[in-house]
């Protein structure tokens, strides 16, 4: 059975997508899922090869019909979202701005010469690649679109479809930062959520609301404390929290300018040979399959 190991964090900057990579890495014949749809850039680090290329539609919007449109100024009175923009030009009356659009519909709905158009609106885009590692299904969210939580739901059921169709034992999924719809949308159903965190202030109290939303699903959860060695102290305070609230600590990882080094050259830390941080990735990730095995046999 494949497994699904999420990898998230309270706030954006902790490392979770270069800790995301290496443990593809490390599992080696794996699928990946890039659910960070809002600004999607596990693909700089795994280089994948796009094979498949597919519109994303999460709502509808409306147009105006240029040759239909008399100019009445219904769906100006109407809009509630300042969509339907007047012109100063001769050619159309009213235009409808696709950013401000939150498509509700009302605009074409009333308007009394069907001038209006309401259709699929193409949100974005998802792909499905191939990777050294194995198979990849990312996506792209259009700039102000919104549906991210929808798009994340369509990359992880794609992605496990192939998982299950190649019969990959992991799923590795590079979540969204912070608590909302798109971070709900990649952990539900997981089989177990990794929390990167970093030893701030702020690092604590945005792990805390993370933890409180995982708790609220009953994923089992586990931590991993990037550059601990830049704040010990405060290493300390959040590994006792973390531990009070149920989430088992599986890692911590040094400050190591190797990860941009990494980076640079499209390559996961563990790959490179000598580095610190590479040697605490490894040790996370056999910590994190001896929990996932325990676990499973206890289920």
């Amino acid at each position: 059975m494949v497994k699904e190991i999420t990898v998230i964090s309270g706030k954006g900057g902790t490392g979770k997508t270069s800790l995301a990579a290496s443990l593809v890495s490390l599992a080696e014949n794996t699928a990946v899922a890039d659910c960070d749809v809002d600004a999607a850039d596990l693909h700089l680090v795994l280089n994948p090869r796009v094979e498949q290329v597919n519109d994303f539609s999460g709502g509808k919007s409306s147009a105006i019909i240029p040759d239909k449109c008399t100019g009445c100024g219904k769906c100006h009175e109407l809009c509630r979202f300042g969509a339907v923009v007047k012109n100063t030009d001769q050619k159309t009356v009213f235009t409808i701005d696709p950013i401000a659009c939150e498509g509700c519909g009302v605009c074409s709905y009333f308007c009394p010469e069907k001038a209006i158009e309401f259709k699929q609106a193409v949100n974005g885009q998802w792909f499905i690649s191939s990777t050294r590692y194995g198979p990849m299904v990312h996506a792209k969210l259009g700039i102000a679109q919104e549906n991210s939580g929808k798009l994340v739901s369509l990359v992880r059921s794609q992605v496990k479809i192939i998982a299950e169709e190649k019969g990959l034992p992991y799923i590795i999924v590079d979540g969204p930062p912070g608590i909302g719809c798109p971070v709900i949308a990649s952990v539900t159903g997981t089989d177990c959520v990794l929390i990167v965190t970093e030893p701030t202030l702020s690092g604590q109290h945005d792990l805390e609301r993370v933890v409180e939303l995982i708790n609220f699903f009953k994923i089992p959860a586990y931590l991993c404390i990037n550059k601990f060695d830049i704040n010990p102290e405060m290493s300390d305070i959040i590994e006792k929290k973390a531990m009070a609230a149920g989430v088992k600590v599986v890692g911590r990882v040094h400050y190591d300018r190797n990860v941009t080094g990494a980076q640079v050259k499209k390559l996961p830390v563990v790959e490179m040979p000598n580095t610190p941080a590479a040697a605490d990735v490894r040790t996370m990730w056999s910590n994190l399959l001896q929990e996932i095995t325990a676990a499973t046999k206890v289920s």
